[in-house]
């Protein structure tokens, strides 16, 4: 039967292999793009093409 060790009194590489086994992928996505652009911001591109637009 396998001792309980508390994770404190683990070592460092064993504390390490713990927290990677817990910790999810992102399966390829890059969160940094994943953020929403605020709309009430100013964006020069939008107001360049509603510029264009009007012509």
């Amino acid at each position: 039967m396998r001792k309980l060790v508390d994770l404190k009194k683990q070592s460092k590489k064993a504390q390490k292999a713990f927290y990677a086994a817990r910790r999810g992928s992102w399966n390829g996505v890059d969160p940094v793009s994943r953020i929403v652009p605020n709309g009430k911001a100013y964006s020069r591109a939008k107001a360049k093409a509603a510029a264009m637009r009007d012509l």
